[in-house]
């Protein structure tokens, strides 16, 4: 049985969701996140803040939250041609993709995380990708996640999971997870204290959290609130004690 974890870790709606899913699963969870010179920057801070929040606020999970780690990864922004690493408005492009898209990103995530879990001595790597409701990304893939944890576990010579609780789930699905494994107190936390938005911004508030409402991971996030309230969301018995 695996008993410890590494999380991707953003300070997004998926990613913080995936962590609720690895601290209700793993006797001792790390985090990981990446600077890679994004324009949404402003995640860096939510990082701390979800964390400090799940620490405050679940104190069972609290103690089995290990050490952040964040790495720089500014490469990917030397590259360029994203809206996500340039001030270019999004777009689609003529393969299909949208600028959004940063090539090799998650390729390069899961690398720099296999090392450092094999460093760290973790058996299990969890990222929030998705297959179902998102942006098309080739590197959100199942196929790409299990190329990925066979290359990893071939090249350091030991067995690493990539776990990926979002792949076949749609974000209504996404928040009602949040709410299966934290009740409304997490729910609550994801909307104040996450952020998605690809523009950083956190100056408008909505019903499902902050951002500017009109980029693509604005739509999809206020999407999946949508449906998630229409299925009978936030009726909960209320937060749930982790203790």
């Amino acid at each position: 049985m695996h008993t410890t974890a590494l999380v991707l870790f953003s300070g997004g709606q998926d990613s913080t969701t995936c962590l609720a899913h690895a601290l209700a699963r793993y006797e001792r969870v790390e985090t990981l996140g990446f600077d890679y010179g994004q324009r949404h920057r402003v995640e860096l801070d939510a990082r701390t803040q979800v964390l400090a929040r799940l620490r405050e606020r679940f104190p069972g999970w609290g103690r089995r939250l290990g050490e952040d780690h964040l790495l720089q990864l500014d490469v990917l922004a030397q590259i360029g041609g994203s809206s996500l690493t340039e001030d270019i408005a999004f777009a689609m492009q003529a393969n299909g993709l949208p600028n959004t898209f940063v090539p090799g990103r998650n390729l390069l995530f899961l690398t720099l995380a296999g090392a450092l879990a094999y460093r760290r001595g973790l058996q299990v790597i969890v990222t929030g990708v998705c297959e179902t409701d998102y942006s098309g990304y080739p590197d959100c893939r199942d196929d790409t996640m299990k190329a990925m944890q066979l290359a990893l576990s071939l090249g350091l010579d030991q067995r690493l999971v990539i776990e990926t609780p979002l792949m076949w789930i749609d974000k209504a699905q996404t928040w009602q997870l949040a709410e299966t494994l934290g009740g409304r107190a997490l729910v609550d936390l994801i909307v104040e204290d996450t952020h998605t938005c690809y523009e950083g911004d956190r100056s408008h508030r909505h019903d499902w959290g902050w951002g500017c409402g009109r980029c693509p991971a604005c739509e999809l996030r206020a999407q999946g609130w949508k449906g998630y309230v229409e299925a009978g969301g936030e009726a909960g018995s209320g937060a749930s004690s982790n203790a």
